[in-house]
């Protein structure tokens, strides 16, 4: 049976908007102030008849119950029985509402038949998807015969997620904020388009195909042949590819389809090619060995932004990929290197890493350290060769740390690849791309795993005499973030980007940042320039990472990616000098004409033989923005809407995305890839780790939006691409990561025995864009997303009221010609209004939590506590007056239209069921209607009556406080020794406040309800 989670406590008690009790005297009241507010009933003026003796008794055990109760809240004690406030309570089933009318794809929904009577997500969210798409609503050429059409652009791409299974919770923040931009630049009447696409995500690709070939077959890449297996590849993409945009969808993103792209599609394909040779052209290309982050395991080269530097406080053991055993890191070795000629002489040295001993060719002390003074110009004999070594001076050493001398290894550290340049050493490869011991570390080590052999050297510097001790030492250690292995810099022939020259002309954009003035609103230009980076604070880190750029290794040793369009002329490698001929060319056709030229060779004779490497995905990725327009083409998309209006993108992705994308995006099309920059803060897990499916901790949007048993959760792991270690460790902490990271497990398995409760997509998209993403990372609870829920069950319910208000035959008034017949209406207008304008200001300064608070405010409080309770009397008199329908109708039609960019599917299943506007051009969706604006409702604004209305709300507030402090009953005061005065002869202290603002009589100006 479908169901339907729901909590027992009501939203409004975990809301209520705070009273301004500091006003009165603290001895006042025995509670604290946000106690006393908890029981916040409506106040009667009827005066109690005379109790009988049971009434008497159920009256003082009534008030013995609130002292203990007021005593436990006071001493933070639960009442038995009781759940703490604010707490979730146990989950309850109820039955789903389903959309079961038949309904084609694309066509338009059923919204003649009545409103269930709950709010059901998977009711509202049925079918409005492919009408969307099928009408065209997301597709700029729409957009230009919108009524409210303003001429102008807004152009976005989606940060392309990763072809490597599904997105999670912070792919979903991403979309979230993103569509919701989308949305109200569409409504207001911008020509809008927001580019969907995927990156072919080469390292993660290829070790997942990989991971699954061992799992069903048992075989390596390597015994396919490069053709099958990206066959293979292929294969699992066009399997697993349309999982993301299933996703997508589901998430409500009005993404234009049609213009879709993957980074190895044809045309993608061919802008890479055009972007290298270009590069290469322009002399910021060439090929050079130099130190890379090379993984053993992967076996290849990898991007910084892949490697995890993971500090270790000491003596650490590690469970890494090819060791039968735990390896220990945190250790510091000391070892003596004998000084030559002086057989009572040493030098002794510490390292973390004795396996690299084989590599040094020096030892290095500062100059002015005068422990080692004299043994300037002096000679080291290696403690496993016993070659000599030099000694020398170099003033990066640090004399105070350790024994202030160094031993040197150019060829894994790029420190001392560094230092052996100037001084002019030459490096040692001793650790192959296997992560095996080379040659060059003679017989006795030759092939053996680079941990396997530090056991061996240990032993042969004890069994020498050399070694000097062993301690603790923190220490961090730079781990592959794709295979889990131990990161090693080994010297590799590879494609460089430069990026000095591109980075200081990126650096040199004069960055617009965003400063938020005491309303969020006001943007001051730091600097005159084209490039606004938000929040703020980004651009120090901008400016840094560009003032300290080196350049960018492209190459990647994998098979599934861009190849390298670089060709070795084989005749002239054969020569044996030492220099490779390497040529670029769009085609080979075009690179044997260029190596003809510069061999002076004819084409027939010569041999090329295409590089095997594939370039790194971050390259594809950073033409992602002119690229997905047509680039290298002329294209009219690329001409209409490059540069792109803005990128929204994580905070995490700012120096290795969009630096690159200003990089090369300058660099290939003579302007920025676009203006805006908004960054987002990251959603992490539990552990406070990134979102990642290599590690097993990736939440899928789905399972909030429709639910998910625990159970499922842990079979959906164990389905994965995970080996078994990974599996072990993911497994045990499973609990912690699929379900709200704010939370301990106890508490989740009391709030959520049966996993995660279903929440709707608008919930989740609406807790999402609550959260101020623009500065310190998200942990979302999937309570927040409930809280979120009942909000939606509250304005379904709040339209189900105001549908049977109207009734059939309503006619709706033109807004513009809609007078407020009663105080009451004045201010629910003023109130949306108002409502609307703090809407249109937060949507330009890109502040979506100010929106979701204005709106959650508007309906909650001011609409449905207020208003509706209001008017629920007075819509019981027949006839009813005509005023208040009106009032109805417009408050649900603004604050549905207002609504719609956050949560699309609740809003367009009510929208769709409120009578049109008579001679109006009406909008067929609610995704096309125009946004409301100030200017258009600044004729319902009055303040004064805002405020007039707020007094009376805090005073009436303060009054229910002071009554529930004191366990005041709804009786009136009886007089000295007198029965209580007859209902109506005094007026409590409610009504004459309520009164004395003018508020109609026998209303309650809280909750609207009769006092008589």
């Amino acid at each position: 049976m479908l169901r339907v989670w729901s909590a027992s406590p009501p939203l409004q008690t975990l809301l209520m908007p705070r009273s301004p009790l500091a006003s009165l005297p603290s001895r006042c009241w025995g509670l604290r102030p946000s106690q006393a507010l908890r029981r916040s009933h409506p106040l009667s003026t009827q005066s109690e008849p005379c109790r009988s003796s049971l009434s008497r008794r159920n009256h003082e055990a009534k008030q013995k119950r609130q002292r203990e109760k007021q005593m436990a809240l006071e001493a933070g004690i639960t009442p038995k029985g009781k759940a703490p406030a604010g707490s979730s309570r146990a989950w309850t089933p109820k039955e789903v509402v389903l959309y079961e009318v038949p309904t084609e794809p694309g066509e338009k929904k059923d919204v003649y038949r009545l409103l269930p009577p709950a709010y059901s997500p998977r009711y509202v969210e049925a079918a409005w998807y492919s009408w969307w798409v099928r009408e065209g609503f997301f597709k700029p050429e729409y957009q230009t015969r919108l009524p409210q059409a303003t001429g102008e652009m807004f152009s976005m791409c989606i940060p392309p997620p990763n072809v490597t299974g599904s997105l999670h919770i912070g792919h979903a923040l991403t979309v979230a904020i993103q569509d919701a931009l989308v949305r109200w630049h569409r409504m207001r009447g911008d020509q809008v388009l927001w580019i969907p696409g995927s990156d072919h995500a080469g390292i993660a690709t290829q070790a997942v195909v990989e991971k699954q070939l061992w799992k069903e077959r048992g075989m390596r890449r390597h015994e396919l042949s490069r053709e099958k297996f990206l066959r293979e590849v292929w294969k699992w993409k066009d399997e697993k590819g349309g999982e993301i945009s299933e996703q997508l969808q589901a998430l409500g993103a009005s993404l234009d389809w049609d213009r879709e792209c993957f980074t190895m599609d044809a045309g993608f394909s061919v802008a890479v090619t055009e972007a290298f040779v270009r590069l290469y052209e322009a002399g910021l290309l060439y090929r050079s060995q130099q130190l890379v982050n090379w993984s053993c395991t992967l076996r290849s080269a990898i991007s910084d932004i892949e490697v995890e530097s993971r500090p270790l406080p000491g003596h650490t053991e590690l469970q890494l990929p090819g060791c039968p055993t735990p390896v220990s890191f945190g250790l510091l070795v000391s070892v003596a290197f004998p000084v030559d000629g002086e057989p009572d002489a040493e030098v002794v040295v510490g390292t973390t890493r004795p396996e690299m001993l084989p590599g040094d060719v020096a030892v290095a002390v500062h100059p002015d350290d005068s422990r080692y003074t004299h043994l300037h110009g002096r000679q080291l004999r290696h403690p496993l060769t016993g070659q000599l070594l030099p000694l020398i001076t170099d003033s990066t050493v640090q004399p105070h740390v350790g024994t202030g001398a160094v031993k040197v290894t150019p060829a894994h550290s790029p420190a001392d690849a560094e230092l052996g340049a100037r001084h002019g050493l030459s490096p040692l490869s001793v650790i192959a791309e296997d992560g095996t011991m080379t040659s060059l570390c003679g017989d006795w080590l030759q092939g053996l795993h680079r941990f396997v052999a530090r056991e061996k050297i240990i032993s042969a510097l004890r069994e020498r005499g050399l070694f000097r001790g062993l301690q603790n030492h923190p220490m961090v250690l730079p781990i592959c973030s794709r295979s889990g292995d131990v990161i090693e810099y080994l010297l590799k022939s590879q494609w460089f980007v430069r990026c000095r020259e591109m980075g200081d002309r990126a650096a040199q954009m004069q960055v617009r940042c965003r400063k938020g003035s005491s309303n969020g609103l006001s943007v001051q230009a730091v600097e005159s320039g084209a490039l606004e980076l938000s929040p703020s604070f980004h651009q120090k880190n901008w400016q840094h990472w560009f003032s300290h750029i080196g350049d960018w290794c492209v190459s990647r040793q994998l098979w599934w990616g861009h190849r390298i369009p670089a060709y070795l002329v084989v005749e002239e490698h054969m020569k044996g000098d030492g220099e490779d001929c390497w040529v670029v060319g769009r085609t080979e056709t075009e690179a044997r004409k260029i190596a003809a030229e510069l061999t002076g060779r004819s084409e027939a004779e010569l041999t090329l033989q295409r590089d095997p490497d594939v370039l790194d995905t971050w390259f594809s990725s950073a033409l992602f923005p002119f690229a997905a327009l047509g680039w290298p083409q002329e294209t009219p998309d690329l001409a209409r809407f490059y540069p792109l209006s803005l990128l929204e993108t994580g905070s995490d992705l700012l120096l290795f995305w969009v630096g690159r994308m200003v990089m090369l995006g300058t660099q290939l099309t003579g302007q920025l890839p676009f203006t805006k920059v908004l960054l987002h803060s990251m959603v992490r897990d539990g552990q406070g780790r990134k979102m990642s499916k290599s590690l097993g901790n990736v939440l899928d949007p789905r399972d909030i939006i429709s639910g998910v048993e625990l159970q499922v959760l842990q079979e959906k792991l164990k389905d994965g691409n995970l080996d078994s270690t990974e599996l072990a460790i993911a497994a045990a902490a499973q609990l912690c990561r699929h379900l709200p990271p704010l939370l301990p497990l106890w508490l989740q398995r009391k709030d959520f025995p049966h996993g995660i409760p279903e929440c709707g997509t608008d919930a989740l998209r609406f807790a999402l864009c609550s959260h101020r993403a623009l500065g310190g990372d998200v942990h979302l609870s999937v309570s927040e997303v409930l809280s979120s829920r009942h909000f939606c069950n509250k304005i379904w319910n709040a339209l189900r009221f105001i549908l049977n208000a109207l009734g059939e035959g309503f006619v709706p008034q033109p807004a513009e010609e809609l007078s407020p017949s009663s105080p009451t209406d004045a201010w629910i207008l003023s109130r949306l209004a108002h409502t609307a304008q703090e809407c249109e200001r937060a949507f330009l300064a890109r502040e979506l939590p100010l929106i979701t608070h204005a709106l959650h405010h508007f309906w909650l409080h001011s609409l449905c506590d207020v208003y509706l309770e209001a008017v629920k009397p007075v819509l019981s008199h027949s006839p009813h007056p005509q005023g208040p329908p009106q009032v109805l109708f417009s408050c649900a039609d603004v604050g549905l239209r207002l609504l719609a960019p956050l949560m699309p599917f609740l809003a367009e299943e009510l929208w769709q069921r409120l009578p049109p506007r008579p001679g109006s051009n009406s909008a067929p969706s609610i995704s096309v209607a125009p946004y409301p604006t100030t200017h258009s409702l600044e004729h319902w604004r009055q303040p004064a009556l805002e405020q007039h209305f707020s007094q009376v709300q805090e005073a009436v507030q303060v009054l229910r406080a002071l009554r529930a402090t004191y366990q005041l009953t709804k009786a009136r005061p009886r007089g000295p020794g007198g029965p209580p005065g007859p209902s109506g002869s005094a007026s409590c202290p409610k009504t004459q406040v309520a009164e004395a603002a003018g508020w109609p009589h026998g209303l309650d100006p809280i909750r609207g309800r009769g006092r008589d």
